[in-house]
């Protein structure tokens, strides 16, 4: 089993990536949020190895929560490692934990594969996704700063983790005002 690789990058396209391991070439798929974040020629991914009669292939990631995602993903029924990459390349872990909790449905059916039928069987079978890690404490607590701020304001819990999940922001102010103006419509 191979659950990580370290070496230099000698390509790179926005979903995969050609790392050289002493004198070895490998390919590895990844996500877009996580081809976005490598910047430099060195490299260390966390990997998932999949193995299929027709191929085998490497899916790397930066973030262990985003491994961990793919990892939960790929085990519901109909839901295969392209559609799984699609929906790390769509969602931070977090953003797809909040939609998970929501039961977002038309939210998770923007995930390039996946339907209604197959966003409501995702839904159901991850009603308990969490994520955990240090790089979502942070973020995880403006949302929960920004949810007490618009609830201040008369807004109800269930539209505010609507618009919230829609957000692209990281820190409190800016997610109040993203939120707000998905409120407002």
């Amino acid at each position: 089993m191979i659950v990580g690789i370290e070496g230099k990058v000698v390509h790179k396209e926005p979903t995969h990536l050609h790392i050289n391991v002493n004198g070895i070439i490998y390919q590895v798929f990844v996500s877009l949020n996580c081809s976005g974040i490598i910047n430099t020629a060195d490299v260390k991914l966390f990997t998932t190895y999949i193995v299929k009669e027709e191929s085998q292939s490497l899916y790397g990631f930066v973030d262990i929560n985003e491994k961990k995602l793919f990892d939960t993903v790929i085990k519901i029924n109909g839901v295969g490692p392209k559609v799984a990459l699609a929906i790390c390349s769509t969602f931070t872990p977090t953003s797809f934990a909040q939609v998970v909790s929501n039961k977002d449905v038309s939210t998770l059916k923007r995930v390039p594969g996946i339907g209604p039928k197959g966003a409501s069987r995702i839904l159901v079978e991850l009603s308990g996704f969490v994520v955990d890690g240090n790089g979502d404490e942070i973020q995880g607590a403006s949302v929960s700063e920004a949810v007490q701020a618009l609830e201040s304001l008369g807004f109800k819990k269930d539209q505010i983790n609507k618009a919230l999940a829609k957000c692209t922001a990281t820190n409190t102010s800016d997610l109040v005002k993203q939120a707000l103006k998905g409120l407002q419509r």
